[in-house]
């Protein structure tokens, strides 16, 4: 099966021909395949969208294809410029690529699925292309999602920041926490009243009223806003944080009561904050026996 065969079933363009496919110079640079369009059609100008005449060609140029059998793929084309009656003489639009791109759309994708699983540098080096082309693949990816998401139906949503920078330098990350829809919906700069402020005015009335639950950590900046936007919603906080305070206030209650015993001439009993800290059933034989009021075995 040759492989002009294999792109039609894969990746078909109705205006355009694959003409031929063959080594480039160097084996190394992997597979060229030369596009032509189609006899008789009128190229499609890039600013308005209407089909006009043949002004002129440009220069062939390349366009990175995802990989076959772990050789590079390369679309070559000479694209026309359109005499567009109404944007004048503009380049015609390309259906495997958009605007300056020197990667196709699908190479786009691909690149852009590999990246959340491998860091952009190791997708760049695996597929032969640079790290600047993962991030514009990325950033493609990313901003069809945004165009294309939907907000209707969330009833639960987590918020948390995370550092980016040393120095208390913090992103505001909001996600929806749905029972089997999990994903990533909004980003703000820093963590203030100010920055959730936005999502929430971003995310609408209406949406943030069909709200049932709400998670977060106990940062006061989100406690204020979230009270005061969506005060209908059921608020819960994160375990971690709730535990981080219960453990630190009963090392000050220890120490308090151990001044306090030492100040009335008791013995204080020393290496028990386990006792208060570990369940019952973790409980080693001498801690327990200190908890029911026995001598602790040294």
């Amino acid at each position: 099966m040759r492989l002009q065969v294999i792109l039609n079933a894969l990746e078909r363009h109705g205006s355009f021909v694959y003409e031929s496919a063959a080594w480039a110079d160097s084996s190394k640079e992997g597979l060229l395949v030369r596009v032509r369009p189609r006899r008789r059609s009128r190229p499609i100008c890039s600013g308005c969208g209407n089909r006009g005449g043949t002004y002129d060609h440009l220069p062939e140029r390349r366009f990175q294809h995802v990989p076959l059998w772990g050789l590079a793929v390369w679309f070559v084309y000479a694209a026309r410029r359109v005499a567009c009656p109404v944007c004048g003489v503009k380049v015609e639009r390309l259906p495997w690529a958009s605007g300056k791109e020197r990667t196709t759309s699908s190479f786009q994708w691909f690149l852009s699925r590999w990246a959340k699983r491998l860091s952009w540098r190791e997708t760049a080096e695996i597929f032969g292309t640079s790290w600047h082309t993962v991030f514009r693949a990325v950033k493609m990816a990313v901003c069809w999602g945004i165009r294309h998401r939907e907000l209707e139906g969330i009833e639960a949503i987590g918020i948390d920041e995370v550092a980016y920078r040393k120095g208390h330098q913090y992103f505001t990350l909001v996600y929806q926490i749905d029972r089997g829809s999990r994903r990533l919906l909004w980003v703000g700069q820093d963590r203030t009243k100010e920055t959730l402020g936005r999502f929430f005015r971003f995310f609408g009335r209406r949406r943030t009223e069909r709200l049932k639950y709400i998670c977060s950590d106990m940062w006061k900046a989100y406690l204020s806003v979230i009270a005061r936007e969506a005060n209908g919603a059921l608020h819960i906080l994160d375990r971690f944080h709730i535990m981080q305070l219960f453990n630190k206030a009963i090392d000050k209650v220890r120490a308090q009561e151990a001044r306090e015993l030492k100040r009335k001439g008791f013995e204080v009993l020393k290496r028990t904050r386990w006792l208060l800290l570990k369940r019952r059933g973790n409980l080693k034989v001498s801690v327990a026996t200190v908890a029911c009021g026995g001598s602790r075995s040294r």
